[in-house]
C-alpha cells in the first residue's frame, strides 16, 4: 500500500512537471517530440539546448513625449530645447583638431624682397593656450599661433587724426633678445575708437550649439553666461535672434530689442544640451535669418557659440568654407566663440571666421567672457576697415634676410596685395594689430649664402631706407581700397632694445614666449621663459585689466611645463 501510494506521488510530480515544462516552451512541441524524465530533471528527446525567451519589448513613449520628440526634430521648441537623440561624449581619445602649419621660413632679400600678408585680430589662440597650461601642460605646437598672442594686448600706439584714415602706423627697429647680430622690427597699426552714443546698432543673430558634446559647464552653460553680459550692454535700438541646432536646427527668439533683456535671458536660460551636432544647417538658418532682418544702417552680424565638433549635414571644412565665403558679400559678419576641449575643432573655427569677415575667440572662463564681450565689445563688433593687408619691401642694400614672426595662415601671393578682390582681416574700433619681422642687416651672419652676381646696389635716394611698408584697406561698405605708405629708416632704429617703446618691449617679450611654445628652430640656445620675463617685467604698464599680469604668470607655468617628460605633455588638456 505504501509502495502503490509512492509509485502514485512520483507519478503525479512528473505529470506536474511536464505540463510546467509544455507551458514554458518558447514554441509548441511537434507530434514527433517527446519529452523525457529522469529522476528529477527534464529533457528534450532531441537533446537540442533549450530557446531564450523573447526580448521584452520596448517602453513606449507617452503621446506629449512623441509630440515633443516631432517637434523637436522638426526645429519646433516650446520651452526648453534638447535634442532627443542621444550624443556621445568626448572620452580618452583626443579629437581636437588644429591646421597643421610650418613656421614662416627665412627669406633671402636679394631674390624675394617682398612680404605680403593679411592682418589677424582674432585672439582665440592666446586663451586656448592659456587652458593647456593651466592644466599643467604645454600646448601642441599647432595650437599656438604668435601673432594671436601677441594681439591679445591693448598697446599705447598713438591714435589717428581722422576716421578717413581709420588707423596710425609705428614702426620701431631694434636688437633681436633672442638671436644676436639681428633686428627685429616692431609694426603697430592703431584704429580709432568710437564712443558709446556714436555706435551703430547690432542686429545680432546667436547661433548657439546645443548638442550632447556642449553639455559640461564650460561649455553651453558658460556660453550662456557669456551672452547674458552681452545681452546686459544693448539698447533699444539693438536686435537679438536665437537660433539653436543639434541633431536638427531651430529658431527660438524671433527679433526682439535688445532693451527686451528679459525675453532674451530667458529664451538662453531655455537652452539644454542633448544630440548630434548639424552645425552646417545651423550656420545656413542663422545667415537666412540675419538676411531676412538685414538693417543697411546697422551692424549685421552671426555670433556661433560652440566646441566646432560638426558631425551631422554639411561636415566638409571646405563646403563650409565656401558657404560663408558666400555669405560675407550679403554684409551679414560672423563672430566665432570656441569653447571646451577634447573634442575642440579650431581648424573649423579658423576657418569660419576667416572666411566669414569676422573673428575668433576662445572663452575658457567668465573673465575671457568678460574681456571679449564686454571690455572689447567695440573692437569685436563695429567694423572700422576690411581687408586689410600689410605689405613689406626689404632693402638689399640694408636688409639681408628676413623672416615675419607668425602670420602662417595668413599669408598672401605679392600679387594679391593690389587686388581687392582678394579677402584680408578687418581691424574693429579701437583694436591695435601688430606684426614682428625679424631682418638681418646686410654684413651679418646669415643663414644663406649670399648670391654670386645680384646686384645689392641700391639708389642714392632709397640708400637711408630699411624698407618700404605698404597698408591697404578698404571703408566700410566701399569696394575700392586705400593706400597708406612710409619708409622705414634710420630714424626708426635704437640701439637697445630698453630703450625701444614699451609696445615694442612688451610685443616683442611676448614674440619669444610664441616662439618657445612652438619650439621655433630660429631661437638662440640657452634663449628662455626667464628672458621673456625680463623683459616683460619691464613693460607691464598701466596693465588696467591684469592681462599682462597673468601673461608672466602664464610665462612662468610654461616653463615648469616645459620641464615635464614629453609624454606628459603630449596629453592635451580635456575640459
Amino acid at each position: 500500500m505504501l509502495r502503490n501510494t509512492r509509485r502514485a506521488g512520483l507519478l503525479a510530480c512528473a505529470i506536474l512537471l511536464t505540463a510546467c515544462a509544455s507551458q514554458s516552451a518558447p514554441t509548441a512541441q511537434s507530434d514527433d517530440e517527446q519529452v523525457v524524465v529522469t529522476g528529477s530533471r527534464i529533457q528534450d528527446a532531441t537533446t537540442s539546448p533549450m530557446a531564450p525567451p523573447p526580448p521584452p519589448p520596448p517602453p513606449t513613449l507617452s503621446a506629449p513625449m512623441q509630440e515633443m520628440g516631432r517637434s523637436r526634430a522638426q526645429g519646433v521648441v516650446g520651452g526648453n530645447y534638447a535634442q532627443m537623440s542621444p550624443q556621445p561624449m568626448p572620452g580618452d581619445i583626443d579629437r581636437e583638431n588644429y591646421e597643421d602649419v610650418d613656421v614662416n621660413p627665412i627669406h633671402m632679400v636679394a631674390t624675394d624682397p617682398v612680404s605680403t600678408f593679411s592682418i589677424d585680430v582674432d585672439s582665440a589662440s592666446y586663451a586656448n593656450t592659456r587652458r593647456f597650461l593651466n592644466s599643467g601642460r604645454l600646448p601642441p605646437q599647432d595650437a599656438v599661433r604668435t601673432e594671436e598672442l601677441i594681439n591679445y594686448f591693448r598697446y599705447d600706439y598713438p591714435l589717428p587724426e581722422s576716421r578717413q584714415q581709420p588707423f596710425s602706423t609705428n614702426v620701431t627697429v631694434a636688437p633681436s633678445p633672442w638671436a644676436e647680430g639681428r633686428q627685429i622690427v616692431h609694426i603697430g597699426l592703431q584704429g580709432y575708437n568710437i564712443v558709446p552714443r556714436e555706435r551703430p546698432p547690432l542686429n545680432l543673430t546667436l547661433l548657439v550649439d546645443v548638442s550632447g558634446s556642449m553639455a559640461p559647464e564650460n561649455r553651453l552653460p558658460l556660453a550662456i553666461q557669456s551672452f547674458r553680459m552681452l545681452v546686459e550692454q544693448l539698447n533699444a535700438r539693438d536686435r537679438v535672434s536665437i537660433v539653436v541646432y543639434a541633431g536638427a536646427a531651430g529658431a527660438v527668439l524671433e527679433p526682439t530689442p535688445g532693451n527686451d533683456r528679459g525675453r532674451i535671458i530667458a529664451a538662453l536660460e531655455n537652452l539644454h544640451a542633448g544630440g548630434s551636432t548639424a552645425g552646417g544647417e545651423g550656420l545656413r538658418l542663422a545667415y537666412a535669418l540675419a538676411e531676412q532682418n538685414f538693417n543697411r544702417n546697422s551692424v549685421n552680424r552671426v555670433i556661433i557659440a560652440t566646441d566646432g565638433d560638426f558631425n551631422v549635414g554639411i561636415t566638409n571644412p571646405q563646403e563650409l568654407e565656401d558657404f560663408v565665403e558666400r555669405k560675407r558679400e550679403s554684409g551679414v559678419y560672423l563672430s566665432v566663440l570656441g569653447f571646451g576641449g577634447g573634442n575642440y575643432n579650431d581648424a573649423l573655427m579658423q576657418t569660419l571666421a576667416q572666411n566669414g569677415n569676422g573673428n575668433a575667440a576662445y572663452i575658457d572662463t567668465l573673465n575671457e567672457a568678460r574681456r571679449v564681450l564686454r571690455d572689447e565689445m567695440a573692437s569685436n563688433m563695429f567694423t572700422i576697415a576690411n581687408d586689410v593687408k600689410i605689405q613689406v619691401e626689404f632693402n638689399p642694400a640694408r636688409v639681408a634676410e628676413y623672416r615675419l614672426i607668425g602670420y602662417e595662415t595668413r599669408m598672401l601671393n605679392r600679387e594679391d596685395f593690389n587686388n581687392d578682390r582678394v579677402d584680408a582681416g578687418e581691424i574693429g574700433a579701437g583694436h591695435a594689430v601688430t606684426a614682428i619681422y625679424e631682418i638681418v642687416p646686410v654684413g651679418g651672419a646669415t643663414f644663406n649664402d649670399p648670391l654670386r652676381y645680384q646686384d645689392q646696389r641700391a639708389t642714392p635716394s632709397t640708400a637711408s631706407e630699411i624698407a618700404f611698408l605698404r597698408i591697404r584697406y578698404k571703408l566700410p561698405g566701399q569696394d575700392t581700397s586705400r593706400l597708406i605708405e612710409r619708409p622705414i629708416t634710420q630714424r626708426d632704429v635704437v640701439s637697445d632694445i630698453a630703450q625701444a617703446p614699451e609696445s615694442t618691449r612688451w610685443a616683442t617679450a611676448v614674440a619669444g614666449y610664441g616662439q618657445l611654445l612652438r619650439h621655433d628652430q630660429f631661437v638662440r640656445q640657452g634663449y628662455g621663459y626667464d628672458d621673456v620675463i625680463r623683459l616683460a617685467q619691464g613693460a607691464r604698464g598701466a596693465d588696467e585689466f591684469g592681462w599682462r599680469a597673468e601673461f608672466l604668470q602664464l610665462a612662468r607655468t610654461a616653463q615648469t611645463a616645459s620641464a615635464l617628460p614629453t609624454a606628459q605633455n603630449a596629453q592635451d588638456g580635456r575640459n
